[in-house]
């Protein structure tokens, strides 16, 4: 699926996060290892720290185990 700049936009204004930082963690994502809690609690601090929200160690322990037990959407298009 190709994103277009609006997409982007819709994004960066609800999240604050830029195309840029977005892109970039998202070569992030596709070299990491997403079954390997380390990495997956990597992200999910850097996305808290990128958008200012709060992670509680057990949202962040309930996120970990939806990703390793394959439990998320597998398209995007899905998660809206």
């Amino acid at each position: 699926m190709a994103f277009n700049d609006d997409f982007f936009k819709k994004v960066e204004k609800k999240t604050k996060v830029d195309k840029n930082t977005i892109i970039s963690l998202a070569e992030k994502l596709q070299k990491g290892n997403m079954k390997d809690e380390k990495t997956i609690r990597e992200v999910i601090q850097s996305l808290s720290t990128m958008t200012g929200k709060n992670v509680s160690k057990d949202k962040e322990d309930k996120i970990v185990n939806a990703i390793i037990k394959d439990k998320v959407p597998k398209g995007v298009e899905k998660m809206f």
